[in-house]
C-alpha cells in the first residue's frame, strides 16, 4: 500500500512540472509573438512617416514648379505689355529721331545761309573791329562756362523713394532692406521724360536691375541716370541734348523694383561719386 501512494505523489510532481513547462513555453511564446507584432507596427510607421515625407517633399516640388511657371508667365505678359505700349508710344510722343535729324539739318542749313550773309554783310569792318568782336565771343564763352549748371525734374511727381547712401530702405520687390543711390519720382505709365540738363548722350542700354536705362553727361563733372523707362528712342548715343529734351517715357522694366507703382528711378553723379539728386533739382 505504500508504493501507491508514492507513484501517485510522483505523478502529481510530474504533472505540475509538465504545467510549468507549458505555462512557460506559453509566456515566451506570447512574448515572441508581442516582441513580433510591436516590431511590424513600428516599421510600418516608420514606412508611414517616409511615405508621408515624400508626398510633402513632392508637393513642395509641385508648388514651387507652378510659381516659377507663373512667375514666368507674368514676366512674359509684362514684355509684351511694354512691347505694345513701346509701340503706341513711338507713334503718339514727341518726335522721331528721323525727324529730329531733318529738323536739325534744316536748321543747320538756316544757319550756314545766315552765317555767309553776315559774312558778306561784314567784309567792309576793319581789322581793329574784328578783334575786338573776337575778345567779346571770347568773354561771353568764359562767362557761359564759369555760370553755375541748373537742373529740373525730368517728370513731373511726387518723389517717393528718397536718396539713401547711408542708410537702408525696403525693398518690396527683394522684400529686404538696401541702399537707395537714386530717387523714385511717381508718375504714370507713358509719361514723358526730358533731359535736366543739356548734355550728350553717352549710353543707352537694358541694366539688368533697373530696367531700360539712358545715362548723359554734363558740364562740371555731372551724369545723370534715367531707368524704369518703357522707350528709349527719341534720342541716339552720342547725341547732344538740350535741357527739355524728350529722351523717354515712363514704364516698369526694373525688375529690382517691379513690386512698385510706374516711377522714374533717376540717378545723379559728381566726378564719379553718387549724389542726392534732390539738392541739385530746382
Amino acid at each position: 500500500m505504500s508504493r501507491e501512494p508514492k507513484r501517485m505523489e510522483e505523478n502529481m510532481r510530474g504533472s505540475s512540472k509538465l504545467i510549468v513547462y507549458i505555462a512557460v513555453s506559453a509566456v515566451i511564446a506570447i512574448l515572441i509573438i508581442s516582441y513580433i507584432i510591436i516590431a511590424n507596427m513600428i516599421e510600418n510607421k516608420k514606412e508611414e512617416e517616409r511615405l508621408a515625407e515624400i508626398e510633402k517633399a513632392e508637393k513642395q516640388m509641385a508648388e514651387q514648379e507652378a510659381l516659377i511657371a507663373e512667375t514666368d508667365n507674368t514676366e512674359n505678359e509684362q514684355k509684351a505689355e511694354n512691347e505694345q505700349e513701346a509701340e503706341s508710344v513711338s507713334t503718339q510722343i514727341g518726335k522721331t529721331v528721323e525727324e529730329s535729324s531733318k529738323e536739325n539739318q534744316e536748321e543747320t542749313k538756316n544757319v550756314s545761309s545766315s552765317t555767309s550773309t553776315t559774312k558778306d554783310n561784314n567784309t567792309t569792318k576793319t581789322n581793329t573791329e574784328s578783334k575786338t568782336d573776337e575778345n567779346v565771343n571770347t568773354n561771353s564763352e568764359t562767362e557761359e562756362k564759369t555760370k553755375e549748371i541748373s537742373f529740373i525734374m525730368p517728370v513731373e511727381g511726387e518723389i517717393v523713394r528718397g536718396f539713401a547712401k547711408e542708410s537702408l530702405v525696403f525693398s518690396e520687390t527683394l522684400q529686404e532692406w538696401i541702399v537707395h543711390q537714386a530717387i523714385d519720382i511717381k508718375a504714370n505709365s507713358r509719361d514723358v521724360v526730358k533731359s535736366v540738363a543739356e548734355g550728350t548722350v553717352t549710353a543707352i542700354k537694358n541694366d539688368p536691375r533697373y530696367g531700360l536705362t539712358v545715362i548723359i553727361e554734363h558740364d562740371g563733372g555731372f551724369k545723370t541716370v534715367y531707368s524704369n523707362l518703357l522707350t528709349a528712342e527719341f534720342v541716339v548715343e552720342g547725341e547732344k541734348v538740350k535741357q527739355g529734351q524728350t529722351i523717354g517715357t515712363v514704364g516698369s522694366s526694373a525688375t529690382f523694383e517691379i513690386a512698385d507703382e510706374p516711377h522714374l528711378h533717376f540717378e545723379m553723379l559728381k566726378d564719379s561719386e553718387y549724389v542726392d539728386p534732390s539738392i541739385y533739382i530746382k
